[in-house]
């Protein structure tokens, strides 16, 4: 069964590319029904790499099972969407209640919003997510909770997006200051 999320991010898609590939983004949308501890000797990395092992609390109380993460990136085959960027983690559980589920399809992919820039000029991203579940007898019972689990990543992405702000831009020095004086503080 599949969980589908359709968004407009108020990010510029490079800026919810960098998250998508953030640990402390995937914990942050997940906050506070979820959240996930990694199992790495080393801890969180800055940015995912291939694979990585997490435990999952539920409500910060109690541990719901551990998780194998791992992703690879991905473009769209299709002409019409050359600008699509997709993560797909192809992990699942490996303990706990969790181990119901040992594989999933999870697929989100990063494009500009085709509808262009807003009034202000600024890009938006299109944000496409699509989980696939299957647990066997169990998976119309995981669907719901995975439904209803998207649901609420889908209101955190939206609140968070625009926090994912891209790198500000360098700005020349003053060209009528000599580049000596413009470091200058002036004491009172």
């Amino acid at each position: 069964m599949r969980v589908l999320l359709k968004l407009t991010l108020d990010c510029d898609p490079d800026a919810a590319w960098r998250a998508l590939q953030s640990p402390t983004a995937f914990r942050e949308v997940a906050m506070p029904w979820l959240d996930f501890r990694s199992d790495e000797p080393g801890g969180f990395p800055t940015t995912w790499g291939s694979d990585h092992r997490v435990r999952v609390k539920a409500l910060g109380a109690f541990t719901v099972g551990t998780q194998a993460i791992r992703l690879d990136t991905l473009r769209s085959t299709d002409p019409r969407e050359q600008a699509t960027r997709i993560l797909h983690d192809s992990g699942g559980g490996t303990g706990g209640a969790l181990a119901a589920i040992p594989h999933l399809d999870h697929r989100m992919a990063i494009a500009p919003d085709p509808a262009g820039p807003d009034e202000d000029g600024r890009l938006r991203t299109l944000y496409r997510d699509q989980l696939i579940v299957r647990a066997g007898v169990l998976t119309p019972f995981a669907w719901y909770a995975f439904w209803a689990f998207w649901q609420w990543r889908g209101v955190r992405l939206r609140k968070l997006a625009p926090t994912w702000a891209y790198d500000p831009e360098v700005r020349e020095p003053d060209e009528t200051v000599p580049a000596s004086d413009q470091t200058k503080v002036e004491q009172p």
